[in-house]
């Protein structure tokens, strides 16, 4: 008789299963191979720790993919930090965390630095220019490819529901992008007030989510300090736009665009072409798509700016896991939660779609519309990869840029 499957929450085996040299090597090597974004790292590591190692069985791989989907934040970035604590404690999530992270990490800082130096080569401004009018379809591609699973669990009488809190992300992503993370709690807590008054459970579960922003804004004491420590005026907003990706966002990497372009252009640390290329760089780089974050800190205040962003986006994702990892199956259970998500969820995918109008608007030059038209047909129509779809509007843009055409100020 083959042993009982057991949960996705138990501690970590007594010895572990993995050397820490072992999580850095392999950790280390999907952070460096890792393109494509969440689809990518979860197939990379499923086939790391349930295929080839037989560290996690495929049911606890499943669980682990369901809570870290309940959870804000990069969903990807935190089933590589679970993933490393079941076969090495908390010590192995530090390490392979880390290591899942840092690769990207230095890519993306390292062409941050070519893409926003003042005077950039013309090759360069025009591959920014061209990458970067591909990214509206993109953000359209990373959307509709939520909805039919997200609309299917909706089923009945609840698809009235996810309708309006898809508007209603959408809206908010297209017109009052720094204000949708209230939209984003908003729709959650509706639609748990509205289980609630169903089941005449009680409003108790409600007081959880404000208990958990006024949480948030008590964290940013930290990045408060060391902006006051250091006497530069950048760090504490980049911290801020940092812990809205990290511990407020909901639904995947591309909803962090509208959190973070009104306050890149806003403090004026970026252009929206600036901002565009960021988020490109993002797309084309290994690791999580929420590496955009660090672009975003280089523009305000440098390589320090960077890293500070960088450390204050994954910081929640590390907290979530060393903290919650053994209650992640009580998590998938819970009715509170997961009714939470059903409203928060579609607001996110609605925000994800409505991202792409401000990205639209952000060109400048009439050759970009035509790059942003091509580029829906191959992500939409003929079903291309995004670096794919990237690298080749980079491709065109360059040319572009090298016959004399105009670029974006």
């Amino acid at each position: 008789m083959p042993a009982p499957e057991e949960p996705a929450t138990r501690e970590p085996r007594a010895g572990h299963q993995a050397s820490l040299p072992a999580v850095l090597r392999e950790w280390g090597r999907i952070g460096c191979i890792g393109f494509g974004g969440p689809p990518a790292h979860i197939a990379l590591l499923r086939k790391l720790c349930v295929d080839n190692k037989q560290w996690l069985d495929a049911r606890e791989f499943e669980d682990a993919i369901a809570a870290c989907n309940l959870l804000p934040g990069p969903a990807s970035t935190q089933l590589a930090i679970f993933c490393a604590w079941r076969v090495r404690g908390r010590p192995g999530a530090l390490v392979g965390g880390a290591a899942f992270i840092v690769p990207g990490l230095i890519v993306i800082l390292a062409l941050s630095v070519l893409f926003l130096a003042g005077t950039p080569p013309l090759w360069v401004r025009g591959a920014g220019a061209g990458a970067g009018a591909a990214v509206a379809a993109v953000a359209v591609q990373a959307g509709w490819s939520l909805v039919p699973p997200s609309w299917k669990r909706a089923a009945g009488s609840r698809r009235l529901r996810w309708t309006g809190y898809l508007l209603a992300g959408g809206a908010a992503a297209a017109t009052v992008g720094p204000w949708l993370v209230l939209i984003l709690l908003g729709c959650g807590i509706i639609e748990l007030a509205i289980r609630q008054h169903q089941s005449a459970a009680g409003p108790h579960a409600l007081i959880a989510l404000p208990l958990l922003a006024a949480r948030v804004l008590r964290d940013a004491g930290p990045a408060r300090a060391l902006g006051a420590v250091t006497g530069t005026a950048a760090l504490l907003p980049v911290a801020w736009t940092a812990l809205k990706v990290g511990a407020l966002s909901f639904g995947g990497g591309f909803v962090i665009i509208p959190l973070m372009q009104a306050d890149a252009v806003g403090h004026h640390w970026m252009t929206n072409a600036q901002f565009l290329n960021g988020v490109a760089l993002g797309q084309i780089t290994p690791g999580p798509v929420v590496q955009t974050v660090a672009t975003v800190g280089y523009a305000a205040a440098g390589i320090g700016g960077g890293l500070l962003a960088s450390v204050v986006a994954f910081s929640p994702s590390f907290a979530f896991v060393l903290v919650g990892a053994r209650h992640f199956g009580a998590l998938r259970g819970n009715h509170r939660a997961q009714a939470f998500l059903d409203g928060a969820g579609p607001a996110a995918i609605g925000a994800i779609l409505g991202s792409a109008i401000p990205l639209a608007r952000a060109l400048s030059q009439p050759w970009q519309y035509a790059v942003l038209g091509a580029a829906a047909v191959l992500l939409l129509g003929l079903r291309r990869g995004v670096v794919l779809t990237l690298l080749c509007a980079a491709a065109v843009g360059t040319v572009i840029a090298l016959a004399g055409g105009p670029l974006p100020h």
